[in-house]
């Protein structure tokens, strides 16, 4: 499915990634203390994190971007996160991302399950099974 491998490119031209990228209830992370932040928001209201570690420069993140917002804003229990390969390149580096688009799906800041590439079934699937384990856990 779509992907894009990591390399270095910078375009100036990515001015509208964040309004692209960060719609519906997607939080976009511009730091490491803002992805503090948010993990502990996450752990505190008992909502598990989807990570969408994309770059503007790439086609299959671009592509798969609005699905990701409609996502957020159907799934208000969960917590939708997107961060920039090429903004934070270290943190990103940190959680070893080969290729872009990556999601990570965390509670209480450990990993619970991974996807790699811009497929939205699949993506939709790991979704509905994580919203399934919340139900069996509140049970």
């Amino acid at each position: 499915m779509g992907q894009c491998f990591m390399k270095h490119h910078n375009d100036d031209d990515d001015s509208d990634h964040n309004a692209a990228f960060a719609s519906g209830n997607v939080h976009l992370i511009t730091t490491k203390e803002n992805w503090e932040e948010k993990l502990a928001e996450a752990s505190k209201d008992g909502k598990i994190v989807v990570a969408n570690f994309s770059a503007t420069w790439c086609g299959p993140c671009k592509m798969i971007a609005p699905f990701y917002c409609e996502l957020s804003e159907a799934h208000p229990s969960l917590m939708f996160l997107t961060v920039d390969v090429d903004e934070l390149s270290e943190f990103s580096s940190s959680w070893d991302i080969k290729a872009t688009p990556t999601f990570f799906f965390l509670r209480d800041g450990q990993q619970v399950d991974k996807l790699v590439g811009a497929n939205k079934p699949e993506l939709q699937k790991k979704i509905t099974a994580i919203l399934d384990s919340m139900t069996q856990c509140n049970k």
